[in-house]
């Protein structure tokens, strides 16, 4: 096991469970993506549940009718510079 996995796994067992099941789930679509149909360059084709597009199509509705704001760039530079980054 490479160092960098070896890290990543250590990080992921801080997680809880549920968590931990999303990332095991996403490791092992990425091992078997060739036995699951994955595309010419061997990227995996992966589909969003019902649940993920509905809420992508709320995200996109309240955009375009305006109930959802954006911070500005300016806005955002002041966050990242709080946290020193």
């Amino acid at each position: 096991m490479t160092k960098l996995l070896d890290q990543a796994i250590a990080e992921i067992r801080k997680l809880s469970d549920a968590e931990q099941d999303r990332a095991a789930e996403l490791l092992l679509g990425l091992v078997h993506r060739d036995e699951a149909g994955g595309g010419e360059g061997g990227e995996a084709d992966y589909q969003l549940t019902p649940e993920q597009v509905a809420r992508i199509e709320d995200t996109m509705r309240r955009i375009e009718d305006g109930t959802m704001t954006f911070v500005s760039e300016e806005e955002m530079g002041a966050v990242w510079a709080r946290f020193g980054l």
